[in-house]
């Protein structure tokens, strides 16, 4: 059996492992089960791909989307391994032919859709080889109380036990909440795994949430600020992905889309651009991004507020994936939080799910809803908030977010919520937020007079504060519980269960209210390192990757470029030892990028 260490460096040019990444590899090799939650960029896919190499037999991977597989098995094969995948996008021909390889034993391993499992041609041929470990990549898609439930995963168990001896088994992820992470373990009847959970904290990414006026304005003066840098800005729906891109590419920048409802030749273009440039945006719903392994993505903006956490903190995360730091962005708006509503409340409407079982599935999603919402309007610490929902605990502030880096003042607005739950009362709690709030400031329209709502003692009694003021107000006391708001198609306020105590308990209210921020553009400046020469080795490993037809990143990450500029090796031996160079890519690019190294350092003499 091979040394992981040995197989780690050779393959893959790293010295020594992340933390986690030694531990699993070890338990995965001594035949234990491992269910593993490491953070996007951590670094999962090692944990399996090193005991893959070094064990006797074919690994089989799990993975739901057939981007994912490409990715993983085009980077493996660059590396010297000897990988494919077997999925729709072969036809029948190279489907073919990948099984009669994968039969004579060419592949280390083998990338799979958990609907392939079920199939009798291939269950045949998994049950003649030797499948030495199956490793469940996106494992929390087993759960139906995840946020990416995938019926197909659960067929995965009785796969296993079709086959003469049963593998060693790796379950990996990047969100599961403790919850989700025990029904993982149940859900794929790992035996006695060993759980890592690694940390959810990605120390190079910068949080930020605005609530902004114009939505449109605001990517606008982000993107504008980063002209030079790639990112994904996520939409809810494809309309709004439609409109934002088309608005980004009027303004001149260099957008591209991605949705369900496009051709699959129109997406698999789009997303190929995006890869392999680096300077491109791309406007998509969820749809886009699982798998995905581009690592200098440099920001990430949500332009509309996900349903959950959980999903937020996976989509945020494809930025900074090669250590570097990277900006999240979310542009929230209190529609988000209907449209959610709307969407979670119409999931499975019309599918066989037992009534039971999907009624405790929007329970489940609503209440996720609140604590992404939650984070939306905190004044608290954005990482501590992440960390906390994940369960780990976090110190109260972080110095990296946008409220580590705003000035709030505390402001005791008791009075006003008493004032505010009085006109809800008064009105009948029959309203919505919007009526509510033109009351409280005194507005005269014909939808008031019509109702007689000129006429309450509530009326214009909060004149001096301005829309959004009162409107903030409302939010929070909606937040608290002191107030209710149905889940109508027009939705309407009534008093919540806190409201008697603020109006007659004589509890107080205080509210956080900004005073300042910094600016707070995320550097990405990185280490520092002689510049002219790290562009030349970037435009280098363009030309490189452009005739070996990969993306840039396969060649090597701006990290190994930035450790070579540091280094300046003068051979193959000091070029082996830089992080990221394995034997196989030192003899496929190695002299091109000596040589470059070697005429900077001459010029520059």
């Amino acid at each position: 059996m091979r040394q992981p260490q040995a197989a780690l460096k050779q393959y893959f040019g790293y010295d020594s492992f992340r933390p986690g990444q030694g531990e699993v590899a070890d338990c995965l090799l001594a035949g234990r089960d491992v269910l593993s939650v490491m953070p996007t960029g951590a670094g999962k896919s090692i944990c399996y791909q090193i005991p893959a190499l070094c064990m006797d037999g074919i690994t089989l991977v799990v993975s739901p989307l057939i981007s994912l597989m490409k990715d993983q098995v085009e980077s493996l094969i660059q590396a010297g391994v000897p990988a494919a995948y077997l999925n729709s996008s072969l036809n029948e021909r190279q489907f073919g032919l990948a099984l009669r390889n994968a039969r004579m034993g060419k592949y280390k391993l083998i990338y799979v859709a958990p609907e392939r499992l079920e199939t009798p041609s291939f269950l045949s041929f998994a049950r003649e080889a030797n499948i030495a470990m199956i490793a469940v990549d996106e494992a929390h898609c087993v759960s139906q109380w995840g946020q990416d439930f995938r019926p197909s995963y659960l067929a995965i168990p009785a796969f296993a036990k079709n086959l003469p001896k049963r593998p060693v088994m790796g379950a990996f992820t990047a969100t599961a909440t403790p919850e989700v992470r025990e029904d993982i373990a149940r859900q794929l009847e790992l035996k006695d795994p060993f759980v890592l959970v690694s940390g959810f904290d990605r120390p190079n990414l910068f949080w930020e949430v605005q609530t902004p006026r114009s939505k449109r304005e605001a990517l606008f003066d982000f993107v504008s600020a980063r002209r030079e840098e790639s990112g994904i800005v996520y939409c809810a729906t494809r309309k709004n992905v439609e409109e934002v891109c088309e608005f980004l590419q009027e303004r001149g920048f260099p957008a591209t889309r991605y949705h369900a409802g496009l051709e699959p030749e129109e997406r698999r273009r789009n997303q190929e651009r995006f890869v392999y440039g680096s300077n491109e945006i791309m406007v998509a719903t969820n749809a886009f991004g699982m798998g995905i392994d581009k690592p200098d993505v440099r920001y990430v903006v949500h332009y509309n507020m996900p349903k959950d956490l959980e999903s937020y903190y996976q989509e945020a995360g494809r930025a900074g994936r090669d250590g570097d730091k990277a900006h999240c962005l979310l542009l929230y708006s209190p529609s988000d939080v209907r449209t959610n509503q709307f969407l979670i409340e119409k999931k499975d409407e019309d599918s066989e799910v037992d009534e039971k079982d999907r009624a405790k599935r929007i329970e489940q999603d609503l209440l996720r809803l609140k604590q992404m919402t939650v984070y939306s309007r905190t004044t608290d610490c954005l990482r501590h908030h992440i960390l906390r929902y994940f369960g780990e605990t976090a110190g109260e502030c972080c110095g990296s977010c946008s409220n580590c880096l705003t000035n709030f003042r505390e402001e005791d607005i008791t009075v006003d919520a008493q004032k505010i739950l009085s006109c809800v009362k008064r009105a009948g709690e029959r309203f919505g937020a919007s009526v509510i709030n033109d009351v409280l400031r005194g507005i005269q329209s014909d939808r008031i007079r019509k109702w007689g709502l000129n006429l309450l003692p509530t009326y214009g009694i909060l004149s001096q504060l301005t829309r959004e003021e009162v409107a903030s107000r409302i939010r929070l006391l909606v937040e608290q519980d002191y107030l209710v708001q149905s889940k109508d198609q027009y939705p309407t306020l009534s008093l919540g269960p806190k409201a008697r105590g603020l109006l007659f308990g004589g509890e107080l209210l205080i509210a956080k209210v900004k005073v300042s921020s910094k600016a707070v553009k995320a550097d990405v400046s990185g280490q520092e390192v002689p510049q002219e020469l790290f562009e030349r080795l970037q435009k280098l490993r363009l030309r490189l990757a452009q005739m070996a037809g990969v993306p840039a990143y396969v060649v090597f990450s701006n990290q190994t470029l930035r450790e070579m500029c540091q280094r300046l090796p003068r051979g193959e031996g000091e070029l082996l030892q830089v992080s990221g160079v394995g034997s196989q890519k030192l003899k496929r690019f190695g002299k091109d990028f000596l040589r470059e190294i070697e005429t900077w350092r001459q010029e520059s003499q």
